[in-house]
């Protein structure tokens, strides 16, 4: 669906969805009422499941980085989780120097090409720190210099509804010709946690016991050096909804929140019903912000280990929901 670019200061109708995944920013966007004219998404994986959760309706523009910027459909907003392996604390952190921290000024030539109003990005918190914080001034200058006005702020989706432990530096830009230079933006407000059992839900989530080999896993992995003396089986399963993160040497617990989705975390388990469960992909599309409805279409469709995976990579789509919302607020 091609639709009409708004240049006016109060109008947002569509967005393009670039380095899609599988399309949690798209997600958060049409909740706030907009309209997805295309995607660009180059992991033909994340395609598959893309398309399982929202049809074949939108063409994929493929490599953001070869697009011909004339061939694009008008739209309002620009949205991109862009990639956060070159800025994360648990990647090389090379930054802009790796050909992925490149992908930003990909998207600012599309920005500065198709004249768009607005834009929303996300990246890992990392890329605050990263060099000293040289990297987000750089980022910021280049944004500004394209002719936008820039806000940017490190939300955690367990402040909204979510209960993962999910930071997430997001930036919010508006063209500086309709944007007023005196107002703020109103990022959006906490909320009361919410509790972690509407989450823990999948009735096809892998149990371990004592039959299996991957229980007898875990017994070593509880009595090596840094975890022997520490827990007893006994005790973790009598904490029901316990959570329990093994992706390192040294346990770790939380009570009623999920520690941060990642690509390869597939430790995760939980105490239920005095058994321990594998989180899994249904069940992290859920701490993703996605409906049930799409996370059981997903889990019926697609890989366990895809979706698993998938998920570590997506934006929470709640939280872009809300931002977008309090963009559509800003620009009354």
């Amino acid at each position: 669906m091609q639709t009409e670019q708004s240049q006016t200061k109060n109008r947002i109708n569509s967005f393009m969805d670039f380095c899609a995944g599988i399309g949690s920013g798209r997600l958060g966007l049409e909740k706030s009422g907009l309209c997805c004219v295309g995607f660009s998404e180059i992991d033909k994986n994340a395609e598959q499941t893309y398309r399982a959760l929202f049809g074949e309706k939108e063409k994929n523009y493929g490599d953001l980085m070869g697009i011909d910027s004339r061939k694009l459909p008008n739209f309002d907003l620009l949205i991109a989780g862009f990639p956060c392996q070159s800025f994360s604390v648990v990647g090389q952190r090379k930054g802009l120097n790796d050909d992925r921290g490149q992908i930003i000024y990909g998207l600012i030539k599309i920005l500065k090409d198709k004249n768009v109003p607005y834009f929303i990005l996300e990246n890992v918190k990392g890329l605050v720190n990263h060099n000293k914080g040289k990297t987000i001034k750089v980022i910021l200058s280049e944004l500004e210099n394209a002719g936008y006005k820039v806000f940017h702020k490190v939300l955690n989706s367990t402040d909204y509804n979510i209960p993962q432990m999910r930071e997430r530096v997001y930036f919010v830009g508006v063209k500086k010709e309709i944007s007023d230079p005196l107002k703020p933006f109103n990022w959006p407000e906490k909320e009361n946690p919410v509790s972690l059992s509407n989450y823990l839900i999948s009735e096809n989530s892998f149990t371990i016991d004592e039959k299996e080999q991957s229980y007898k896993t875990f017994k070593k992995y509880l009595n090596n050096k840094y975890n022997e003396g520490k827990f007893k089986i006994e005790e973790l399963l009598k904490e029901n909804l316990l959570v329990l993160d093994t992706r390192q040497s040294d346990l770790r617990l939380y009570k009623n929140k999920i520690p941060t989705l990642r690509t390869g975390r597939h430790g995760i388990l939980y105490v239920k019903n005095g058994k321990f469960r594998k989180l899994s992909g249904m069940e992290s599309l859920l701490l993703q912000g996605f409906p049930l409805d799409l996370a059981k279409k997903a889990e019926k469709n697609i890989d366990e280990g895809y979706l698993l995976k998938q998920a570590g990579n997506a934006m929470t789509a709640t939280v872009i929901e809300k931002i977008a919302n309090q963009l559509l607020k800003y620009i009354e």
